[in-house]
């Protein structure tokens, strides 16, 4: 299984970025997806959560300003990230759900500045 996380980096607070994730290795288009994130000294954390129905789910931080989104012909989810605030900063990873596969791409920078 391989996860490969991309799109991150620097920006200001107000800011947006999108956040991609292929994945290869299982079947993608049976399985739901997550995007996670740990910031300095803190633990890792849902953001959000794409079921194989297209279902999703948000953590209530990110609710209104991030949407998940999947494209099954490309094996990849995306994070589409707006209005960015300086507590968004952190490492961004995405992962094949439940957590009890734990499978875990290399992660992306996200920092956004005030």
């Amino acid at each position: 299984v391989q996860l490969q996380a991309s799109g991150g980096g620097s920006v200001q607070a107000g800011q947006f970025l999108r956040l991609s994730c292929v994945a290869s290795g299982f079947g993608f288009r049976l399985n739901a997806m997550g995007w996670y994130r740990q910031g300095p000294g803190k633990q890792r954390e849902l953001v959000a959560e794409i079921e194989n129905d297209y279902t999703t789910n948000y953590a209530d931080a990110v609710k209104g300003r991030f949407t998940i989104s999947r494209d099954n012909g490309k094996n990849t989810v995306y994070l589409q990230m707006n209005a960015l605030k300086p507590e968004d900063t952190a490492v961004y990873y995405c992962c094949r759900l439940p957590l009890a596969y734990n499978e875990w791409g290399q992660g992306t920078q996200v920092t956004v500045s005030s």
